[in-house]
């Protein structure tokens, strides 16, 4: 596992090139026509970036059997052959690792998960390389080799640099992470921030797709926030762009443990909840499981802390549809287990907080499973891979 990492790219060297991979991966398949019309190329430039794609094995191009006969001969249909690369995304939380393999379209072959008992960087890292040998041997399997891995984790993280400045959840600081993975799986290795890499996932291949400004915002252990502005996942001059889970609505609120007080996180996170939960109805509720059993049953406190919560989270969208006037925003994360408890004081008080027509915000709702945190990480490889990073 300690090979040199493999420098093999999908060869886009020049923006259209890279523009029709790109769209095709996301929009895919298309006729050539389709491509022009969406990147906005003549036919001959068009024709001048697959080619090289074609021959690299990277797109691929057969005849849309489902055209009707009656409009003459089927189109030709551009599509990128997903089985020519494989990914390893992988998601590290404070209790569990999350270990995919995925093709070039971000399609999940296998999963992995793992428990750890340790949160030091060299613990997760031990684990992390053993799952990683469990995905390369079932990579063996598909006969094609690994070309990129992705590691997403929660908190402030400098994907330019590979390091991981603060993660909360697992309490580390300063961690090159990118290069102390790649030491111990000789992948190159991606490294970001899991709300972003799901934001990634999203925007190339889930209900971004198409939506040149969106927010993608997480409910669960913490609230976090991805934006898409102008067709770019936005990171900021500091890399900490979206933290509206440390947006302090309530001055009066409890202390987050970011420092300061009345945070969308220390009201609406799952921590605050299951504390919020025990302390309104005097039982010992220690995980979410029955924090959300006790709201069912239908306990006052317990649905007035999941009401707040809901408030909270529709001010925090309110903001962020009022500063950047995104076309969507999707709601996401474990936390929608409860949403049934706090859909309409999100829905209430977003609508109260948005101004004008940004309350015509298409805002939807989109459960997924856990796996696709590390699926996300996956996405931000394949970004990598091809070479197209984001801001």
């Amino acid at each position: 596992m300690h090979s040199s990492p493999r420098t093999e790219a999908v060869p886009v060297p020049t923006p259209a090139a890279s523009l029709v991979f790109t769209t095709t991966l996301s929009h895919g398949p298309l006729t050539r026509a389709e491509i022009g019309r969406r990147t906005d190329l003549s036919a001959a430039a068009v024709t001048k970036a697959v080619r090289p794609l074609m021959a690299a094995g990277y797109l691929v191009e057969g005849v849309d059997e489902e055209a009707r006969p009656s409009l003459g001969r089927p189109a030709n249909l551009v599509r990128v052959d997903g089985g020519r690369a494989l990914f390893i995304g992988v998601k590290v939380t404070g209790d569990e690792i999350i270990a995919v393999l995925t093709d070039l379209c971000c399609r999940i072959r296998v999963a992995r998960h793992v428990r750890i008992t340790a949160r030091d960087p060299g613990a997760v890292l031990a684990s992390t390389a053993a799952l990683v040998q469990e995905l390369l041997t079932e990579a063996d399997g598909f006969g094609v080799r690994v070309s990129g891995m992705g590691v997403a984790v929660s908190g402030d993280v400098d994907r330019t640099a590979g390091v991981v400045r603060y993660s909360p959840f697992l309490d580390w600081r300063d961690v090159p992470l990118a290069e102390l993975a790649q030491a111990v799986t000789g992948l190159p290795v991606t490294v970001d921030n899991d709300v972003r890499a799901l934001t990634v996932a999203e925007q190339w291949f889930g209900a971004g797709v198409g939506v040149p400004d969106f927010a993608l915002v997480t409910v669960g252990a913490g609230i976090g926030c991805g934006l898409v502005v102008h067709g770019k996942v936005v990171s900021g001059a500091h890399g900490v762009a979206g933290e509206i889970g440390h947006l302090s609505i309530d001055p009066q609120g409890p202390p987050c443990h970011c420092g300061n007080t009345g945070c969308v996180e220390a009201i609406a996170g799952d921590a605050a909840i299951i504390r919020q939960v025990g302390a309104v109805t005097g039982l010992p509720v220690t995980d979410s499981a029955q924090a959300l059993e006790l709201a069912h049953r239908g306990d006052p406190g317990a649905r007035e802390v999941y009401a707040r919560a809901g408030e909270a989270i529709g001010r925090a969208i309110g903001a962020v549809v009022n500063v950047l006037g995104p076309q969507r925003v999707i709601i996401s994360g474990e936390g929608l287990a409860a949403y049934d408890l706090f859909a309409e004081q999100i829905r209430d008080t977003f609508a109260a907080a948005a101004f004008g027509t940004a309350a015509q915000c298409d805002v939807m709702t989109r459960p997924l499973p856990f796996e696709e945190w590390a699926r996300g990480a996956a996405a931000t490889a394949i970004q990598s891979f091809i070479g197209t990073e984001h801001v």
